[in-house]
Formats: structure tokens, sequence, C-alpha cells
């Protein structure tokens, strides 16, 4: 039975069963934002191309004030309000997306970098100078008002200023015991990959300032904490006892952001597995690949999103992430002295590495591969983040570098010219084959260059300039940046929920570390890799024995 009034209340909005699947609490308590009729005959209405636009706009008026001209308007017409009435309430009720938020200029922003001069290709140091202007067009900081009236805001109050990646991605990302999915109400009870502590890490790298790590190791701690405590799962093999995680969001209902989609999906299934379907879509959504055929396999209908079992994964690149994580811990409590709590991450990540090995690695394979709770197997699709805990040096073997470059033959994802594929599997979503995002370049790239052998090293600059190449080759013909590519076409990306989005952070910052560290070498015009019909392999067996 439902343990509340809010509970019964989404169950008959909702229209399930008491005798159906137990509802999961809401993602938070706002009848505006996160559930509610008022949500609901919005989201349904499809008032705009995009339900994140609705949950992204401030309230004119208080939010009882709101709800209960809502209630009044919804009564008049027996609780179904029409289109036109719904569009008129909205406009009289709530202020434009980005009202909140006002323009900032990083302190540190510098007209000319040093890094540039490193550029010897001409045309790729006027393009990243173009890109560096970038920061400043996506620099932010909130209203003061956010933080007087936060009621009236899905946008959650920062004093800090921030970078936004573009597009409809108009907030921060940001420390809440966890790094929430954006900084917005709907979103706090789904985390982003645990990557803050590698940040500070780049940060104390750079400055020196230990006085900053003093002051906030105890957050970098927090985030590892709320993984242990919230998405630990325990596997048993060859009779032993493995402990570690995976993403996992028991929260109910439709993401708000993506309201009418998730209900419109929903009722392809039986009501009973509605809540579980929104929970693994959230569960989707905290790893970022909302959506990938890695979320489907091994389910009964692997075309369909419906059939989505995120939970039931222990992914690579989470343990990665973690184990890199307190690696990095550890390294930080030994030099402010505390050797307890560095010998205490210390054997944390000995015995994820241990894990990583027993269950995800595949020797025979040269590769990680997600673990399949369920199946008690291996998925052995290729994913870049199969290659994560060798960007992330989450491991022992000097030759592991190599294997990895083996392994990418053998999958043939070195004939790809114009980037790495999300996966060699084309369904529509939009973390599947054509497209290539730039964190997944970075993650083999770098992963690879980690390699003594020059051979491998030469293979990681090759996909560097494939993936400057497409970067470069868009944005002379758009003028801009985009979140994803379609490296069938060397254009932007597309699949999923929304339309590919301009911007774009993680991108302008890929293309940017690429030419910082390979400017001297990479060339905006035709390079040997790029040659049809030769792979990438022969191109560089060609270049070997060329030199």
């Amino acid at each position: 039975m439902p343990g509340s009034t809010w509970e019964l209340h989404l169950l008959l909005l909702l229209g399930l069963g008491l005798g159906s699947e137990q509802a999961l609490p809401p993602p938070c308590e706002s009848q505006i934002y996160c559930h509610g009729e008022l949500l609901h005959q919005v989201q349904m209405a499809r008032l705009y191309p995009d339900d994140k636009q609705f949950v992204d706009m401030p309230l004119s008026t208080a939010p009882d004030q709101v709800l209960q001209s809502f209630a009044e308007l919804a009564a008049t017409y027996n609780n179904t309000v029409p289109r036109e009435q719904l569009e008129k309430f909205v406009q009289e009720h709530f202020q434009a997306v980005g009202q909140e938020l006002e323009s900032w200029t990083p302190g540190d922003w510098k007209e000319s970098p040093q890094f540039l001069q490193k550029i010897s290709d001409p045309k790729l140091r006027a393009w990243a100078e173009q890109l560096h202007l970038l920061w400043k067009k996506l620099g932010k900081k909130i209203k003061p008002e956010v933080l007087s009236q936060p009621e009236r805001f899905s946008l959650i109050y920062s004093q800090h200023p921030f970078i936004v990646p573009g597009g409809r991605f108009v907030e921060f990302y940001y420390c809440y015991g966890h790094i929430p999915n954006g900084g917005r109400v709907y979103y706090l009870q789904r985390s982003q990959p645990p990557l803050l502590t590698l940040m500070m890490d780049r940060y104390v790298a750079h400055t020196g300032d230990l006085a900053f790590l003093r002051e906030n190791i105890e957050t970098l701690a927090l985030e590892l904490d709320f993984w242990a405590e919230n998405r630990t799962i325990s596997v048993s093999s060859g009779g032993n006892s493995y402990t570690l995680n995976r993403y996992h969001v028991p929260y109910g209902g439709p993401r708000p952001e993506s309201y009418s989609k998730d209900t419109e999906l929903a009722h392809t299934l039986p009501e009973g597995s509605w809540e579980t379907l929104w929970a693994e879509l959230k569960a989707g959504a905290e790893s970022g690949w909302d959506f990938s055929s890695r979320w489907l396999v091994g389910s009964p209908n692997p075309d369909s999103l419906g059939s989505i079992r995120t939970s039931k994964l222990v992914p690579v690149d989470l343990n990665a992430f973690l184990c890199q994580a307190e690696e990095l811990l550890s390294g930080f409590y030994s030099r402010l002295g505390n050797e307890s709590q560095a010998t205490k991450y210390r054997n944390l990540r000995a015995q994820r590495i241990a894990a990583l090995t027993a269950l995800l690695w595949d020797e025979d394979k040269g590769a990680w591969f997600d673990y399949d709770l369920e199946n008690q197997k291996k998925n052995h699709e290729f994913y870049p983040s199969n290659l994560t805990p060798l960007w992330a040096g989450c491991f022992s073997d000097p030759a592991i570098a190599d294997k990895a470059l083996q392994y990418l033959q053998d999958s043939q994802i070195l004939n790809h010219r114009h980037g790495i594929p999300t996966s060699l599997q084309n369904t529509g979503q939009q973390w599947d084959f054509p497209n290539a995002w730039a964190p997944l370049q970075d993650l083999v790239i770098r992963g690879l260059a980690k390699s003594p052998s020059a051979r491998t090293q030469e293979v990681a600059f090759q996909l560097a300039q494939n993936w400057i190449r497409t970067n470069f080759d868009v944005y002379s013909q758009r003028s801009a940046m985009y979140e994803k590519y379609d490296i069938s076409n060397a254009q932007p990306g597309g699949g999923g929920e929304y339309e590919v989005q301009e911007g774009f952070g993680w991108t302008n910052g890929v293309a940017l570390m690429l030419l910082d560290r390979y400017g001297d070498r990479l060339s905006s015009g035709t390079q040997l890799a790029l040659l049809e019909p030769h792979c990438l392999a022969a191109a560089l067996l060609l270049s070997f024995l060329t030199r």
C-alpha cells in the first residue's frame, strides 16, 4: 500500500492499480518541477518540442499560488485543461528559460593562452583561438533572486560562477553530496559519473594549492561515500565475493525533463512495470549514456528502449572512475599527512583492481567488459568504455596498452576515419553508432598514449588527428561545435531524445586538449590516416615503412 498522500496521488494520476508494483518516491518534492497534475498536463500537452524547457522555466509567483490557480483552472475544465488554456497559464505564471542566469567571463581567461603558440598549422591555430572564445559565451553566474526565492526555480543556487555545456544544458554540475545529473531540483536523486576527485587533481597539479585541497578533501570523500552507500553491488565468482558499483536510481515517475517520452514509452508496457522502467531510465541518465544498446543487451527485446536494464549491469567505466578516485584520494591524504585515510583508499583501490580483473577483464580479447548481473556473464559488445581502466591507470601490466590496441584492431575500430564510434550497434539511440562523443575519444587516445610502445603511441596520435579533422571540418562548414558527431559522414550527430546541441563544453575541451598535446604535429589538411580506402592500421604500417 502507498505510504503517503503523494504516493497515492501518483498512483491515481498514472492510472496504476494498487495491486501493481509499489510506487517509488518522486525525484523531488516539488509538485511543479518533479511530479503532480500541473507537470503531467503541461508535459503531456507537448507545449514545447523539448520537455526540458518547461521544467527549466522559473515561476513568476510563489508555487502555492501557482498550484492554487492551476487547481481552479483544472476544475473549470473537469480536470483536463485544453492546450490553449495551458499555454496561457504557463505564459502568465512562468518566465522564459535562462532568466535566472547572467553572463560571466572567467577571471583567469586570457586572450592568447600560451598553448596556442605550439600549434604549427595556422588554420588549426586560428580555429583554436575561436574555440577559446567560446568559454566566454558559456560562462554563467546565478542571479541573487535564486538565493532569496529558491522555491520559484528548478535551478539550484550556487554563489560560484560556472561554465555550462551549451544548448539545452544551461545549468552547472556541482557537488551536492554527489555530482547531480545537473544543477536542477529534478536531477538531485541521480548522480553524474564520479569525476570530482580527478577535477581536484587537475586543479592541484596546475596550482599547487594544497590549502584548497585541505579545505575540500572531505567533500571528495563524501562523493565516494555516496557511491559506497547507495550504488554498491556484491558479485560472487570462483568462490570469491567482490564488491563493485553500478548505476541505480530507485526513484519513480517519468523524468521531468523527458516526461512525455517516458510516459508514452511506459504505455507500451504492462502497467505493473512502469515504475521499474522509469527507475532504469534514470539510471541510464545517471551513467551519462542516455541512451545506448549498452543498457539493452541481455534483455528479451534488445532493440527496444522499454527493455532498459541499466542497474543490472556492472559498468567498466564507473568502476574505473572510482578506482582512479581511490588512488588520487589516497595520494591526497598522504600529501596532507593523514596516513590512515591514505591507507584506507589504497586498500579500496587494490580490492577494486582485483574485482575488475576477476570479473570484467578478458585476457583473450585484451579489454574489460560490463558484467551482466542477471545472466552472470560479460557483455562482449564493443564500447570505448571497455578501455576506461587503461585511461584511468587501473592496471598493473605495462603490456595492457598494446593488448588494447590489438583489441581495437580486432574490432575493426581503426577503420573508422572520422572518430571512434560509441558502439557498433545502430539503434537510433544517441550513444550508439554512428555517433562519436569527445570524452570517449579522450578515453581511448590518452589510454593508448600510456604505452611505452612507439607504435601504440602513434595510433593514439592518428586517432587524435582523425578527431581534430572531423571537428575542424564541421566547424568550417557550420561555425559551431557540437556535443556529438556522426562519423559515417563527418556531420553533427543525431538520434536520441532531442536535437543535437551546439556549444559544446566537452567537445571544445577535448579539442583544445588534443591541440595542446599534439599541436606541433596536427594538421587541418588530409592526413595519411584519412586516405581511402586504407584503414588506420594500414596507414600506420605505411608511415613506418616510409620514414
